[in-house]
């Protein structure tokens, strides 16, 4: 498939809508399904160290 111009491009043959929705759906769900564990993994070990700290100040 060929396009005439970058707007051709983008438009996608009337699908554009579709196509780049689709495409950022996709790139939010990675993004989520990187970010999550990181995330997970910060508070899990905050959570520890503050449970460290109490432990140890007793």
């Amino acid at each position: 498939m060929s396009f005439a111009s970058f707007g051709d491009f983008l438009a996608m043959g009337h699908h554009g809508l579709y196509v780049w929705s689709a495409y950022g759906i996709c790139l939010a769900v990675l993004l989520i399904n990187v970010a999550s564990p990181l995330l997970a993994r910060r508070r899990y070990l905050q959570q520890e160290a503050r449970r460290l700290r109490r432990e140890n100040s007793q």
